[in-house]
């Protein structure tokens, strides 16, 4: 398998340490590069003859709910964050799994918190699902599941490779517009809600849970559900770290060294790690 990204820019960082780069030249390539993973992703979502990804976005989210005001859309998707604090604080009394899925359950407001984070117009971290999709096919992995799938756009990204899809949330709001998405662009994929379905068992040989585990009330329980989900020597790939943040309360866990115990406990071996750019980790089942 060729470098992933984080490791090439780690490994272009050390020529800048020993004089064989200029911080300028890294710069650039590193602007380079993170280029092709964001028109990597661009391609994969854009709609129809769109050419700007936000643009894309926001058109699908009108057409979807049928609101044809685009600036009233932008809104809600620049608000979101402040809509789903809110909606917390109002609904959440208690952080208990009911509560918790009841809340997924009931926010509308997510779906554009989710979408508008997927323009890369603030926050270039969805592209850790190109770094995944780099590392599952270099490992000859096909069978794809995305835990916390949210509104699917990693979804789209890997069946626009060529992956056989299933996309695993537990809010229903969510995976029907993941379902009306995938329908619109003519792609497959099986959309589980997870509040009442149960992953297959060996199913998978790849998972991705990109910053799921935060939102979890166990996310231990969760680790044992995905490693009965993958087949022996299958990938978990995600981000297990989260900081607090008082404009996103739906952050209930903090502390992932239980998690990590558990990881070990059932045979996982840590098999790579982006100590450069957005800090997820890969996870072998043995």
């Amino acid at each position: 398998m060729e470098a992933l990204l984080p490791d090439r820019l780690k490994t272009l960082w050390r020529e800048v340490d020993e004089g064989r780069l200029s911080a300028e030249d890294f710069q650039r390539e590193q602007e380079r590069l993170v280029g092709e993973y964001r028109l990597t992703w661009t391609r994969a979502l854009l709609m129809d003859s769109l050419q700007d990804l936000a643009e894309s976005i926001l058109w699908e989210l009108g057409e979807y709910t049928g609101n044809r005001d685009g600036e009233e859309i932008r809104r809600r998707c620049l608000h979101a964050v402040a809509h789903i604090k809110a909606e917390w604080h109002r609904n959440v009394k208690d952080v208990n799994r009911q509560s918790v899925e009841r809340f997924y359950a009931d926010s509308e407001a997510m779906i554009y918190e989710l979408m508008w984070w997927h323009t890369l117009s603030e926050d270039l971290s969805p592209l850790a699902y190109v770094t995944a999709l780099e590392f599952a096919r270099g490992n000859g992995c096909r069978d794809f599941l995305d835990f916390g799938s949210g509104v699917g756009s990693g979804g789209i990204l890997f069946a626009r490779h060529g992956f056989a899809v299933t996309l695993g949330d537990i809010s229903p709001v969510s995976l029907d517009f993941s379902r009306w998405r995938f329908e619109r662009r003519r792609l497959r994929a099986v959309h589980l809600d997870l509040r009442d379905a149960v992953l297959p068992e060996a199913a998978f040989d790849f998972v991705t849970a990109m910053d799921v585990f935060e939102h979890l009330v166990d996310p231990g329980e969760a680790v044992g559900t995905l490693s009965r989900a993958l087949k022996p020597g299958g990938f978990l790939f995600g981000r297990f770290h989260a900081e607090h943040d008082e404009d996103r309360p739906h952050h209930v866990t903090l502390d992932f060294v239980p998690t990590f115990r558990v990881l070990e406990d059932l045979g996982f071996e840590e098999v790579w790690r982006d100590e450069w750019l957005w800090g997820h980790q890969v996870f072998r089942k043995g």
